[in-house]
């Protein structure tokens, strides 16, 4: 893990093996956070669980809720993503730079926007890099 992480609480959040977190990575840990193994978070992730009330009254007196996040085995977060609350993104799932992640996520596919929304999936044609490119 790099410098600069933050966490609301951290006793809310559990990191599987072999983890890789990049520069200024937030967590908000008001509800669990599962991350899986051979996760890795670009620059300036954030992981959101918690969310103001939105009624204008409660959340004058303080009121927010909070639901858990789940990061699956071998998910790609790249630079500036934001996830927010209840969000799972399944396994093998690589989501864009940018993006904001507000509803779930399948297993092994490319997704990226704001929303974030699935592009396609990930095939056998993947393996050798980005599409059109050799890996190095």
């Amino acid at each position: 893990m790099n410098p600069n992480f933050h966490c609301e609480f951290g006793r809310n959040i559990r990191v599987g093996n072999h983890f890789y977190a990049n520069y200024d990575c937030t967590i908000l840990d008001g509800a669990p956070v599962t991350i899986g193994d051979h996760v890795l978070f670009g620059p300036k992730v954030g992981l959101y669980t918690s969310n103001h009330l939105f009624d204008p009254l409660e959340r004058q007196l303080g009121g927010c809720i909070a639901k858990p996040i789940v990061v699956g085995d071998g998910c790609w977060l790249a630079a500036n993503v934001t996830v927010l609350p209840g969000v799972t993104i399944g396994a093998g799932t690589i989501i864009g730079a940018g993006s904001v992640v507000t509803y779930d996520i399948p297993a092994r596919v490319i997704a990226a926007g704001n929303p974030c929304e699935v592009l396609r999936e990930i095939t056998a044609a993947d393996k050798t890099g980005f599409a059109g490119h050799d890996m190095i």
